[in-house]
């Protein structure tokens, strides 16, 4: 068994199934991508697992280490090691960013704060002592909450489209980022649409309308992006006319 096991999971909101029958098994210390098109559940996916307001009262289970974790709140799973990079990273009024990654890292010296700023290009001279507000971009939030991660140390961290406002001379940064938590012994799932943040990862499940519809290495699922989709007789198959 995988470190994480998503068991017939099916979640409906607003009167909608988002998620259908979903089963997904990973494996620890690897590099997992979840892929698929807008609205397939990729992000649902992750919200449910990380146990999100209005993503609880769900069909199946969510198995951590072979344990249900269900029925446990955000800070539960937290506290097991589980983490969320979202995609638009939060505003922290006031907060600076050395207290920010220091709440939750592991190392909590200067030393560790500050390489962990520098493995995202982030200079610590610079960011230490300014506040996470408005004054920073969206790209800068976002390696800001990458750093912290990276010092947490989480043992399962989900990057929800790691790669959204980030500009090209940053964009490695963010992929260096994601091998340190590989190297560490981390487990990652990487929820995108892109085919460069998919190269990063060693496996991959394709989802299509809360299910999951293919999986496989890289090589295989990639046959997504450049055929935008894999042949199939699915309604919302793009190539059926008038079911785009």
């Amino acid at each position: 068994m995988g470190i994480l096991t998503i068991k017939n999971l099916t979640l409906s909101l607003g009167g909608k199934k988002i998620l259908d029958n979903l089963n997904i098994d990973l494996w620890e210390g690897h590099i997992h991508a979840i892929v698929g098109p807008n609205g397939a559940g990729k992000s649902t996916t992750a919200f449910t697992i990380m146990g999100l307001e209005g993503f609880r009262d769900f069909e199946g289970d969510i198995l951590f280490d072979g344990h249900s974790i269900k029925k446990m709140s955000i800070d539960e799973r937290a506290r097991l090691g589980i983490t969320l990079a979202w995609q638009e990273p939060a505003r922290f009024e006031g907060f600076k960013v050395r207290s920010f990654i220091k709440a939750s890292a592991k190392d909590k010296s200067e030393a560790s704060i500050r390489d962990a700023l520098e493995k995202v290009g982030i200079d610590p001279d610079e960011y230490l002592g300014r506040s996470i507000d408005k004054t920073l971009s969206g790209g800068e939030r976002k390696k800001i909450e990458l750093a912290s991660i990276l010092a947490m140390k989480p043992r399962l961290v989900m990057l929800d489209e790691p790669d959204s406002g980030i500009d090209i001379a940053s964009l490695q940064k963010i992929f260096d980022a994601i091998k340190y938590f590989k190297d560490y012994g981390a487990t990652v799932i990487l929820i995108t649409h892109s085919l460069e943040v998919l190269k990063h990862a060693e496996h991959a499940f394709l989802l299509c309308n809360g299910s999951v519809f293919d999986k496989g290495d890289v090589a295989s699922i990639s046959a997504y992006f450049h055929d935008k989709c894999i042949p199939c007789k699915h309604k919302n198959d793009p190539i059926i006319e008038g079911e785009a």
